[in-house]
């Protein structure tokens, strides 16, 4: 088992900011995961994930530049670390490794 645990908040987040490839920001990442998975999500949830992930060495982050729409404040991007897409592998593996234990069983209805 691997020593780096991703709660499924965590991980989610992170295959999100994963798809967007490189325009992972807070509402669009939101968005995406509220498409994605029909779930509503709180924009304080994801800054704390996102701020734990990024601690953690799972995602980076960078501001781009200012926009007039947002009255001059810059967007905060984020991208997956290399590191991170590691962690993000072994927990797919854990996953497909436990849902292939699950014994095999015929419903006769």
């Amino acid at each position: 088992m691997s020593k780096h645990h991703l709660g499924e908040f965590e991980e989610v987040v992170m295959l999100t900011v994963a798809i967007l490839q490189g325009k992972a920001y807070g509402i669009a990442i939101i968005d995406e995961l509220e498409n994605r998975l029909n779930r509503k999500v709180s924009i304080g949830a994801l800054q704390t994930v996102l701020r734990r992930l990024e601690k953690k060495g799972y995602l980076s982050s960078e501001f781009g530049e200012a926009t007039q729409e947002r009255g001059g404040k810059r967007k905060r991007y984020f991208q997956v670390t290399n590191f991170g897409m590691q962690v993000l592998q072994e927990t797919k593996e854990q996953r497909i490794n436990l849902w292939n234990a699950v014994p095999k069983i015929s419903f006769n209805n």
